[in-house]
């Protein structure tokens, strides 16, 4: 019996949806070239399901993900595990609440990491998705976990799904890829959105009350 027996169906659905979500990072023009990935954990299982590196987007498909433990190592798949493996790796060591992890590097989010700058809560919609500022992690190499370590520093006490990691580029996190996903998008719309606004003059955040109850009705009453 392999590692991957016990949750075999699981890891197959998950190769589906994790190929699949990468398609939205093309669609609302996220990524470039090869560069960006989207991980899910395995409910029940110290694995995730991961971009392989280097693989254009066209070319991705359930089969071509990979699955590795949570410290990176390979345990199935023909390709080698994306680059970041060992941040998302951390994150799910760490943050057991999290079953999605997203990196790319959309245009207006990294330059506000590029500028190692928060993006203030100043419309009603970072105060609904992002409970508060989108805050900046610190600047790490990439190669080990010291990303992921950074991630995880930044996002522990913060009710942000997304970090702007210092001169690098965003992560995102949720409780599945799908939600990881959503951020990712979510992040760059307002990192563009507040850029613009800064060119017609300064930018008032939103009082932290205000916040607090766009937050609060955002993820506990809104939809179905």
């Amino acid at each position: 019996m392999t590692v991957l027996d016990d949750v075999a169906t699981t890891v197959g659905e998950l190769r589906r949806t994790v190929s699949d979500l990468h398609s939205q990072l093309t669609k609302y023009g996220l990524v470039i070239w090869t560069a960006g990935n989207v991980s899910a954990r395995v409910p029940g299982a110290d694995l995730m399901v991961i971009k392989p590196s280097g693989v254009d987007y066209d070319e991705l498909t359930p089969e071509s993900m990979v699955v590795t433990d949570l410290h990176g190592t390979l345990v199935d798949g023909e390709h080698a595990p994306s680059s970041d493996t060992a941040a998302h790796g951390y994150v799910y060591r760490h943050m057991p609440q999290v079953g999605g992890v997203v990196h790319t590097h959309s245009t207006y989010a990294t330059a506000w990491a590029a500028r190692s700058e928060p993006i203030p809560c100043a419309l009603t919609m970072i105060g609904d998705e992002f409970g508060g500022e989108v805050p900046v992690g610190p600047f790490a190499l990439i190669g080990d976990d010291s990303i992921g370590r950074g991630i995880v520093e930044t996002l522990r006490d913060s009710r942000s799904p997304a970090v702007l990691m210092a001169q690098h580029g965003p992560f995102t996190i949720g409780k599945d890829a799908w939600a990881a996903v959503k951020a990712a998008v979510m992040v760059e719309d307002v990192a563009r959105t507040v850029h613009i606004a800064r060119q017609l003059g300064d930018v008032p955040p939103i009082g932290q009350a205000d916040v607090d109850k766009l937050y609060d009705r955002y993820q506990n009453v809104y939809g179905q």
